[in-house]
This record gives structure tokens, C-alpha cells and sequence, in this order.
């Protein structure tokens, strides 16, 4: 059974496994069909279409005739077809015909999100904000033609800039244990170059956390891309952590992740998809990616909470892993956040309980410092 998750504050409720469009134009397009079947028969709702290519858009179109209700559209607009190619574009006339060209060939009136297309470059989100594209995409939404606005990107500094201005609703975002250690680049190629995995990487990079962080406050959901690596990442030979994950793992730790509600699986066969559609019937061990991050070779998790629940169980039946997530987002602020505050008197019970017994200690794989965090928790919420 699919399990689904809130988008953020739109009230959108989304299969946590979506599908992504990269096997779309296989087999002369005759793919989509067969996935869009799977999709609604395992009750995935959300897709993305990031590709502009008018064959997979038409054949897209098609497939979801006569059932354009069961699933939810993440379209992106700036990205065109031109002289048989893919363009990426800010400029507003071909934004407007791509958006028009776009929608004919899906058949559909409207967008449920409307992704502003590929955004790496802080000036490439001024040139969005002032030079006519977030404008239009608010004109769009005025007219019912998208419901919600999004942003795609790869660079955690330009995400943040963005929804801080509370210009996007959604964020569309790479997500993956490798990608979640690489500092902001404005190069998406950086984030898998060999160079940058010599040595030992340590411990998530703090812009990404603080990315994560913020969009779980201000209620931007998150829709993943990239979990996999484009696969890489199911394969010790091409893993840049040097040893293979599992596909249940890859999409755990997305899942894991604040604000992130849905994972865009990327699938080239119907085996594919239904191989992360799986995950909704997984163990917890099959799931479980904490003791892999802790044996990968060339990278560090060390000290860093994972929220993977290894340190339970508490015995005073304290929630560690949330105690935890809750006291990263409120020092995240200078304020703590009244929804932080609200989520963590909802839990059972509270870090003011924590007898320092250390046993969760003991047993985490990453050395975390529970009972400083505890100390740390109740001193921020009071009990």
C-alpha cells in the first residue's frame, strides 16, 4: 500500500515514490504508457517532466487521457525545444510558447506545479525575479493554469535564496548521501567529480542542512531528484562513497530528509519503477542505511545524526532521532519557530526525561553526543 505525504503547506497529498521522466523516451515512447499503468495501479500520483521534448510530452498527453485526475503534474516551464534540440531559456517570448507548446501536447488545462526550470547561479535567479519569469509564472497561477510554483536546482545557496523569498512553494531538489557532503557549486558536474571524493569527506554540508531545515519551517516541500545518482550509487565500481547502497536505502535516507515529500524515481523499465514502489512494503532492515554510511570507505558520517533510530530504544521511551531533528531546526533560527515548538510538545515524551544513561550512546554508528543533545533540547524547549 502507497503511503503519502503532505507537499509542504499546499495541500497536496503525494505518493512518497513518484516517477521521473528519464526513461520516458525509451522504446519510442511507448514506455510512458506502460509506467503511467504501473503508476496508477500502485497508486504513485506525482510525476515530473522535466524534458521538453514534444514526443514525450505528446506521449505523456496520451497516457493520461481519460485519467489526468489520478495523478498530480510537475511540469517545468523555461525549458523549450528548439531546431531539435532542448534549450534552457529566460527569455519571456520562448517561455510563453514553451509553456503554450507544452501544455497542447499533455492535453491538460493546468499544472498542479509549475517547476521554474534549472536554477544553479544566484545571477541566474535575479535575471528569474526580475526579468519577467517568476512574474509570468504568478500570472499563471492567478489564471489557474498552475496551482503551485516551484523551483528545480542543484545548488543548496541558490535553493535557500529562493525560498526565503517565499516566491516557491516546492522545491525540486538533489538529494543523495554524496551530493549532501559537496559544498554549493554553481556546476552540477562538480558534484560527482572524482576530484571532490579524494580523501575523506566528513558529515553533511551545512548549507544543505540549513536548506532542509528552512524549507521544513516555512513549509516549502521538497520533491527529490537524483536519490540514485543516476544509478551510480547501486554500484561499488561507480559510487563515489566507494561502496553500493540499495535502492530502499537511496530512497530511505531522501525520505529522511526535512520538508522532502516525494522521491522522483527515475525508471527504464516497468521492473524499475516497481522495484522503488517496493519500498512501501520494505522492512525496516531492508531500509536501514545507517550501518552502510557507517562502513563506507571513503566518507565520514562521524558525529552527525542520521535520524536513523539505531540509539532506540530509549528507556525512558524517549523519540531520539525526533527529539533531535526538532533541536537542529530550532538552532537553525534566532527564534525557535512556533510550529518547531508545537511538533515537539506533540512527542510523548521529552528530553527534560533523559536519565544520561548513555545506552542510546553506545549504540549509535555515528557517535553522536545524544545525552549533550538532550541537555541541549531541554534547555531550548523548556522540558
Amino acid at each position: 500500500m502507497m503511503n503519502y505525504r503532505l507537499l509542504g503547506n499546499t495541500g497536496l497529498k503525494v505518493s512518497e515514490i513518484g516517477l521521473g521522466c528519464e526513461g520516458f523516451a525509451e522504446d519510442g515512447c511507448r514506455m510512458v504508457k506502460a509506467l503511467f499503468d504501473v503508476a496508477e495501479a500502485e497508486g504513485v500520483n506525482y510525476f515530473d517532466l522535466y524534458t521538453s521534448n514534444p514526443d514525450v510530452r505528446r506521449a505523456v498527453g496520451e497516457a493520461m487521457r481519460g485519467r489526468r485526475e489520478k495523478f498530480l503534474v510537475q511540469s517545468h516551464i523555461c525549458s523549450v525545444w528548439q531546431d531539435g534540440q532542448y534549450k534552457r531559456t529566460r527569455n519571456l517570448d520562448e517561455v510563453k510558447a514553451g509553456f503554450a507548446d507544452m501544455m497542447d501536447l499533455l492535453q491538460t488545462d493546468y499544472l498542479d506545479v509549475g517547476m521554474i526550470h534549472y536554477c544553479d547561479a544566484l545571477a541566474d535567479w535575479e535575471e528569474i525575479t526580475s526579468g519577467g519569469v517568476l512574474d509570468y509564472a504568478r500570472e499563471l497561477k492567478a489564471a489557474g493554469k498552475i496551482h503551485h510554483i516551484g523551483l528545480s536546482s542543484h545548488n543548496p545557496q541558490v535553493a535557500l535564496k529562493a525560498v526565503e523569498s517565499g516566491a516557491i512553494e516546492v522545491l525540486m531538489f538533489s538529494v543523495n548521501p554524496c551530493y549532501d557532503l559537496q559544498p554549493a557549486s554553481e556546476d552540477v558536474e562538480e558534484l560527482w567529480a572524482a576530484k571532490n571524493y579524494e580523501g575523506t569527506l566528513t558529515n553533511m554540508d551545512p548549507d544543505r542542512q540549513r536548506l532542509y531545515e528552512t524549507c521544513q519551517r516555512l513549509g516549502v516541500g521538497i520533491t527529490v531528484m537524483k536519490c540514485f545518482g543516476g544509478g551510480d550509487l547501486l554500484d561499488a565500481r561507480l559510487s563515489p562513497a566507494g561502496a553500493a547502497l540499495t535502492v530502499n536505502q537511496c530512497i530511505h535516507y531522501a525520505l529522511s530528509r526535512p520538508a522532502v515529500a516525494v522521491v522522483l524515481a527515475g525508471a527504464h523499465s516497468v521492473e524499475q519503477l516497481q522495484q522503488s514502489i517496493a519500498y512501501e512494503q520494505a522492512t525496516d532492515e531492508e531500509k536501514d542505511y545507517a550501518l552502510a554510511f557507517a562502513d563506507f570507505p571513503k566518507i565520514s558520517w562521524k558525529g552527525h545524526c542520521m535520524y536513523c533510530s539505531h540509539c532506540a530504544p530509549c528507556p525512558r521511551k524517549i523519540d531520539v532521532a525526533y527529539v533531535t531533528k526538532f533541536l537542529n531546526l530550532a538552532v537553525a533560527q534566532p527564534d525557535v519557530p512556533e510550529t518547531v515548538r508545537e511538533h515537539y510538545a506533540a512527542l510523548e515524551h521529552h528530553a527534560g526525561e533523559c536519565i544520561q544513561c548513555a545506552v542510546c550512546e553506545a549504540r549509535c554508528p555515528f557517535g553522536v553526543e545524544v545525552r549533550q543533545n538532550m541537555r541541549k533540547a531541554k534547555k531550548i524547549f523548556g522540558y
